[in-house]
């Protein structure tokens, strides 16, 4: 009997194990999903069913470089525990090194890339799982890449960041990055900004303006005043610079003749609800679900 996508599908849906896994198990039955689905839960792919719901809001952030292009990739664990576990660090790492040899930043393209010569990124995900226990996710991964300098920063595992720049050199790139990683800006310049969040910023500072009674003329000069000092916050270039206060980013490119083109930030988890157990109503549910 021959294997149907169908078929692979559906048993992957049913035991949650990977593609391949699924197809090697229908092969090996003849295509008897009952028999293929009992195969993977002796085998333990089909562990990763149960997990695979489970929210992986921790995890890694890997950069890998190369001449003029560098990947920022985000993979996800359950807990901080597995996070640091050394099979855990060599595959986020592995993760990385296809993404920048490939050039996709699509996590679905990505998983069927090669880590060796043997299996995918998904196959190795699917065995990290069933050993480690948790649910494992590849997030998501940015590509910067520029005819000059690219620097990177990782605060710890948890933060990354990657600039590329238009003069200036790799020590200058590097603290950039830095200070992205530590300062969170938005978006390079004024020009950047949406225009949505512009005008909801000044809608907001309207009301609290108008609030005061103070004449129209006065609210107006409030609201320029505060909206010129919003877009310093959010802006990387009018940012003071991490290491100096004293001197804004952009007075700091300036000086050194350099210009930043792109830049991308990742933090762990930033976005993903984790779900906050309360061990004591957990208990108290089980006691009373046995009463």
């Amino acid at each position: 009997m021959s294997v149907t996508a169908s078929m692979v599908k559906e048993l992957r849906e049913r035991t949650g194990a990977g593609m391949m896994e699924c197809k090697k198990a229908l092969v090996a039955t003849k295509g008897d999903l009952d028999a293929a689905a009992e195969e993977l839960r002796k085998s333990g792919q089909a562990k990763a069913d149960k997990k695979a719901g489970r929210v992986a809001a921790d995890g890694r952030i890997v950069v890998n470089k190369n001449s003029g292009k560098a990947i920022i990739v985000e993979i996800n664990s359950e807990t901080d525990f597995v996070a640091k576990d050394e099979n855990f660090i060599a595959f986020a790492e592995s993760v990385a090194a296809a993404a920048l040899a490939s050039g996709t930043t699509d996590v679905a393209v990505l998983a069927e890339q090669s880590v060796d010569n043997s299996r995918t990124i998904e196959e190795a995900r699917t065995e990290l799982v069933t050993k480690v226990g948790e649910n494992i996710s590849v997030r998501r991964a940015a590509i910067i890449e520029g005819s000059g300098p690219i620097g990177h920063y990782t605060h710890g595992a948890r933060i990354g960041a990657v600039v590329a720049l238009e003069g200036g050199d790799e020590g200058l790139a590097r603290d950039i990055a830095m200070h992205v990683a530590a300062i969170n800006p938005v978006c390079i310049d004024e020009s950047q900004v949406p225009a949505e969040t512009l005008d909801r910023e000044r809608r907001i500072f309207s009301e609290q303006a108008e609030a005061s009674g103070k004449p129209a003329d006065i609210v107006e000069k409030m609201v320029t005043g505060r909206i010129g000092k919003f877009l310093k916050e959010i802006t990387l270039l009018g940012q003071p610079f991490v290491k100096d206060p004293d001197v804004t980013v952009g007075k700091l490119l300036k000086g050194a003749g350099a210009s930043v083109t792109s830049f991308v930030r990742f933090e762990v988890g930033e976005g993903i609800e984790k779900k906050e157990d309360n061990f004591v109503e957990e208990v108290m549910a089980q006691v009373k679900g046995t009463g």
